[in-house]
C-alpha cells in the first residue's frame, strides 16, 4: 500500500545521488530496456493528460461557474491541485487520486489497530498484501460514490435553483467520475508494473505539475488587473526557492550509525572485522504524512459537499468546522478577523507529527534491526546487543523523527503563512506551496534513484 505502492517511505537510508540529472537520464535512454520504462511512463502521463481534458457533459454546467466556485473552497482547491486541475474542467478524471489516498489512510490505521488484521500483515506475505489491497479498493470505491455524490451536489448548490438534475443524469455523472478515479488507479498500478517508479506517486507528481501552469497564468492576470504588485509574487517565488533547497537538503540528510562487524575465523583466514554505517534519513517517511494529514484535515469539506442540496443546516455546521481547522481560513476571533487561522495551523502541525511517528513505527521495527545485528555477529561500538542495541535505535529514531517532523511542518506550513504575510491571496498561490514542492521533489529523487539503481544492476549484471 503506503510505501510500497504509494510512495516514498524512506526505507532506504542512503537519498543521494551518485549521478548527475543529465548524465542518468542520458545513461538510461541508452538502455534499451530501460528507455522503454521511461516511455512507458511518458505515454501514461499522455492518457492521463488527455483524460484531464476530457470534460462530463453535465446540462447547466460550464467550466467557468466551476473555477469561481473553487475559488471559494478551499477543499475543491486541494483536490484539484491534487488533479491538475480535473475539477476546473469538470473532467472525467475529477475525482482524481483522492478516493483512494483516504481508503489508504483508513486501511493503514485499521491494519495497526485489528489485532488479526495486523497479525495477518505481519506473518501473511504477499497473499497478506495482496487482501489489504482487495479491502484497500473496495473502500476506495465506496469513497468515489461518496465523494462523487457531494461533489455532484456541491456544483448544483453553486449554480442555484436554476438548474435541476434528474436522479438518472446524477447517477451517469457520479458512475463517470467514480470509473475515472479508478482508471487513473489503474495507470498508477500500470506504471508501477511496466514502467519506471511509483505509478501512483508519479500520477500525483503528474497532477501538481500539470495545475502550475493555470497557477502561474492566474498570478500573471492578476498583475494585469493590479489587484496584486509584481514584487508580491517575486517575493513568492523567491520563498519557494528557499524552499525548494530546503526540502533536498533535508531529502538527502541522514544520521550514519557505525557498525563493527565481529571478525570470524574461517580456515586459516580471518575474515570480517570491517565496519559499516548504518543510515537513517532524517526525512525517513516521506511525504507521506502531509498527503494523509491534508486528506484528513478537508474530510469535513467533503462532508459539506455531500449535505450541501439535502440537508443545508448540516453542511452549515460542516462549513463552519472546516474553518476553523483549515490553516488557511480568516476566522473571527473576538471580533477580529484573523489573517490565517492560528487553530488550523496547531491542528495541522499535530497530525503531521502524529502521522509521522505513526508511519515511522510502520516502517521501521528497532526490534527486528536488533535481532538482525545481534544474528550477524554486528554490534554499535559501545552499546551492548540485544535490549540495550533495541533501546539505542529506539531513542536515535525518535530523535529523527521529531527533526523530520519539524522540517514536514515548517515545509508544509509555507504554502498557507507566506501568502499571508506577503499579502497575496490564498487562490493565486494555492498550487505553488510546500506541499507541493515536497511532492516534487521527493517523487523525482526517488524515481531518480531507481532509475540508478537499475543502471547500477546491469553494470555488475554484465
Amino acid at each position: 500500500m503506503f510505501g510500497g505502492d504509494f510512495g516514498p517511505t524512506g526505507t532506504r537510508g542512503d537519498k543521494s545521488l551518485s549521478m548527475g540529472l543529465l548524465e542518468t537520464f542520458r545513461a538510461a535512454w541508452a538502455d534499451p530496456d530501460l528507455r522503454a520504462r521511461l516511455l512507458f511512463v511518458f505515454y501514461m502521463f499522455a492518457v492521463y493528460v488527455f483524460g484531464v481534458h476530457v470534460p462530463v457533459p453535465i446540462p447547466g454546467v460550464s467550466a467557468s461557474t466551476v473555477a469561481d466556485l473553487i475559488q471559494k473552497n478551499q477543499g475543491l482547491q486541494l483536490i484539484s491541485m491534487f488533479g491538475g486541475g480535473a475539477i476546473r474542467r469538470v473532467s472525467i478524471f475529477a475525482l482524481g487520486l483522492g478516493p483512494y489516498i483516504t481508503a489508504a489512510i483508513i486501511m493503514q490505521i485499521l491494519a495497526q489497530a485489528m489485532p488479526n488484521w495486523k497479525k495477518e500483515m505481519q506473518e501473511g506475505g504477499e497473499y497478506a498484501r495482496q487482501q489489504q489491497n482487495k479491502r484497500t479498493r473496495g473502500l476506495t470505491l465506496f469513497l468515489c460514490i461518496f465523494q462523487g455524490s457531494g461533489l455532484f451536489a456541491l456544483l448544483k448548490q453553486g449554480l442555484g435553483p436554476v438548474v435541476q438534475h434528474s436522479m438518472f443524469v446524477t447517477a451517469c455523472v457520479v458512475l463517470i467520475w467514480t470509473a475515472g478515479a479508478m482508471f487513473a488507479l489503474w495507470l498508477g498500478e500500470q506504471i508501477s508494473e511496466k514502467g519506471i517508479g511509483n505509478g501512483v506517486s508519479l500520477m500525483i507528481f503528474a497532477g501538481i505539475v500539470l495545475s502550475l501552469p493555470y497557477q502561474f497564468g492566474s498570478m500573471y492576470k492578476a498583475v494585469l488587473q493590479h489587484q496584486i504588485y509584481i514584487w508580491q509574487p517575486l517575493i513568492m517565488i523567491l520563498i519557494l526557492i528557499g524552499t525548494t533547497w530546503l526540502i533536498i537538503y533535508f531529502t538527502v540528510a541522514q544520521r550514519r550509525l557505525p557498525i563493527q562487524h565481529m571478525r570470524r575465523m574461517i580456515g586459516t583466514k580471518a575474515q570480517g572485522g570491517q565496519t559499516s554505517y548504518l543510515p537513517f534519513s532524517v526525512n525517513m517517511v516521506g511525504v507521506i504524512p502531509l498527503i494523509f494529514a491534508m486528506s484528513l484535515l478537508w474530510i469535513p469539506s467533503q462532508i459539506q459537499m455531500f449535505f450541501a442540496s439535502s440537508a443545508p443546516r448540516i453542511a452549515q455546521f460542516f462549513q463552519n468546522v472546516q474553518t476553523w481547522v483549515a490553516p488557511s481560513s480568516t476566522p473571527v476571533y473576538f471580533g477580529h478577523t484573523m489573517m490565517f487561522n492560528p487553530v488550523g495551523v496547531l491542528i495541522f502541525t499535530a497530525m503531521v507529527f502524529f502521522f509521522t511517528y505513526f508511519y515511522t513505527a510502520i516502517q521501521f521495527n528497532v526490534e527486528d534491526i536488533a535481532d538482525n545485528l545481534k544474528r550477524g555477529g554486528s554490534f554499535i561500538p559501545g552499546v551492548r546487543p540485544g535490549k540495550q542495541t533495541k533501546d539505542f535505535l529506539d531513542a536515535v529514531i525518535s530523535r529523527i523523527t521529531f527533526v523530520g517532523s519539524m522540517f514536514l511542518a515548517v515545509v508544509a506550513l509555507v504554502q498557507y503563512l507566506a501568502p499571508t504575510f506577503v499579502g497575496i491571496p490564498f487562490q493565486y498561490v494555492s498550487y505553488m506551496g510546500g506541499t507541493s514542492l515536497l511532492i516534487i521533489v521527493a517523487v523525482a529523487l526517488e524515481t531518480l534513484r531507481q532509475v540508478e539503481a537499475n543502471l547500477l544492476m546491469k553494470k555488475y549484471g554484465q
